[in-house]
């Protein structure tokens, strides 16, 4: 299936939706952030030419930054539960090809999403699942540059005649 590692917008994304009530937890949010996305930013120039000592040196960044004390006791809590998925959110330091944040894959399934909240769903598993087949060869058309009504034959529309998917691959 793949190696996965945490969602590092994600992980960003509980802090920003973290509620502040005063300015010194307000500047305590703002000073995580700000070192998660200059972290973040390291972490992906890192990726275009992995040392293992800069490695090391971002690890321990990682560490400083959920390890911190802000005095704002719920953002203390959400930082050391970051704290104990380190070894997911810094998986990229040992496999620099994985992605840093699950967005293209968040975007992938949101057709599905949309379809499914227009129409209340389906009314069994056998539409559930043709509904899942068409977003998903949709999906596949859209990112591979290939249209998706040149599968005709395929969805039993007369006249239509279509080469074989890898061949419409590799002609691209």
């Amino acid at each position: 299936m793949g190696e996965h590692a945490r969602c590092w917008v994600h992980m960003e994304r509980q802090i920003h939706a973290h509620d502040s009530f005063t300015e010194p937890q307000r500047r305590a949010k703002a000073l995580i952030q700000s070192r998660i996305w200059w972290l973040y930013n390291d972490i992906k120039a890192w990726c275009l030419d992995p040392t293992p000592r800069r490695a090391r040196e971002l690890a321990r960044r990682f560490d400083r930054i959920v390890g911190m004390k802000t005095r704002f006791v719920t953002l203390d809590r959400l930082l050391a539960r970051i704290r104990t998925d380190r070894q997911s959110f810094l998986k990229i330091l040992q496999r620099p090809d994985i992605p840093l944040h699950t967005n293209g894959s968040e975007n992938d399934i949101r057709s599905v999403v949309t379809r499914r909240k227009i129409s209340g769903g389906t009314h069994s598993d056998q539409g559930r699942a043709a509904r899942d087949t068409m977003l998903s060869m949709m999906n596949i058309c859209n990112k591979l540059g290939v249209s998706f009504w040149d599968l005709g034959d395929r969805l039993g529309i007369p006249g239509r005649k279509i080469l074989p998917l890898p061949v419409l691959l590799a002609a691209r």
